[in-house]
C-alpha cells in the first residue's frame, strides 16, 4: 500500500495570519510539521500551498511543495488537487499547524485503510472498502464533562467494529439517566486527521455538501450521509495543535526545553 501526506498550508488565517511562517524556534512552523511527517513510513511527503511566500519557504528548507489553486473551499479540496497527480493507494491529510503530531500515529491512520490488515481472505475485491471505509480518521477519549458539553469539542460515535455512526458538535451519546461514565470509552473527541482512499477523495472533492455537514459545520458528514463508513482508531490523547498565539508560545518553550535537554 502506497501512502502519501499532503499538508495543506494557506497564509490567510482568521485567527493568525502567517501562521505556517511563524519561525521563533528557528524552524518555520510547516517546516516542523513536515519533519514530523517525514518521519512516518509514508512514501511522500507534499505540501500544497496557494500562497508564494509558503512556497518559497518550504522550498528554502528543501521541502516537497507544489502550488495549487487559489480557490479551493476547504483544505480537502487542495489536497484532493494533489492528489489526482500522485500514484498512491491513501492519501493521509495533516494540518499544517501540527508540529507535534507523532509519526506513528500518521502509520496507524493509514493502516487503518490497509486492506491486509482487514480483508478477510475469501471476500470479494471490493468487499474490504464496503465494510472497512473509504475513509479513516482519529479519536480519542474524552475525560471532562466540560470537554463533553464543549461545541468545539467535536464528537464521535462508533458501532463495535470502530466504524463511525455520526460525528457531532453536541455532547453524544447523551446520557438520558445520570451522568456520563467516561471510564467506559463511549465517549470520544474525534481528532482532525483523515486518511482517503485516492480514488474516493476525488470523488468527494466534485460533490456538493449534504444538509447534515451544512448543519452542524462538519465536513465528514458529508460521507457518512452519502452512506459510506469511516474507520475511526483510538489513540491515548490528542496532540496539540497551534491555533491561538498561545499555542504557538507554548509549543515554542516545549520545544526550547526538549532542545536544551538534547545538547
Amino acid at each position: 500500500m502506497k501512502t502519501a501526506i499532503v499538508i495543506p498550508a494557506r497564509y490567510a488565517s482568521s485567527r493568525r495570519p502567517g501562521k505556517p511562517l511563524l519561525r521563533e524556534t528557528g524552524k518555520y512552523l510547516i517546516q516542523h510539521v513536515y519533519e514530523r511527517a517525514c518521519e512516518s513510513t509514508a512514501h511522500t511527503v507534499i505540501v500544497a500551498t496557494d500562497d508564494a511566500r509558503i512556497f518559497n519557504a518550504v522550498r528554502s528548507f528543501r521541502g516537497n511543495v507544489v502550488m495549487t489553486r487559489d480557490d479551493h473551499p476547504s483544505g480537502t479540496d487542495r489536497v484532493a488537487e494533489v492528489a489526482a497527480k500522485l500514484d498512491a493507494d491513501v492519501i493521509v491529510n495533516v494540518q499544517g499547524d501540527e508540529p507535534l503530531i507523532e509519526p506513528a500515529t500518521l502509520d496507524m491512520l493509514a493502516n487503518l485503510l490497509d486492506r491486509r490488515h482487514h480483508a478477510p481472505r475469501d471476500a470479494p475485491h471490493h468487499a474490504e472498502r464496503d465494510v472497512y471505509g473509504v475513509m479513516a480518521t482519529l479519536a480519542t477519549p474524552i475525560t471532562s464533562v466540560e470537554l463533553w458539553r464543549d461545541p468545539n469539542c467535536v464528537k464521535v460515535v462508533c458501532d463495535a467494529k470502530g466504524r463511525a455512526l455520526y460525528f457531532s458538535r453536541s455532547p453524544i451519546p447523551y446520557v438520558r439517566d445520570g451522568e456520563p461514565d467516561f471510564s467506559t470509552g463511549r465517549f470520544l473527541q474525534h481528532l482532525g486527521l483523515y486518511a482517503y482512499r485516492r480514488d474516493f477523495l476525488l470523488k468527494l472533492a466534485t460533490l456538493p455538501p449534504e444538509p447534515l455537514e451544512l448543519i452542524e459545520k462538519l465536513e465528514q458528514l458529508r460521507v457518512l450521509a452519502l452512506g459510506h463508513a469511516i474507520q475511526v482508531g483510538v489513540v491515548p490523547q490528542a496532540h496539540r495543535g497551534v491555533d491561538t498565539p498561545a499555542d504557538y508560545q507554548r509549543f515554542v518553550e516545549m520545544y526550547t526545553k526538549s532542545t536544551q535537554a538534547a545538547a
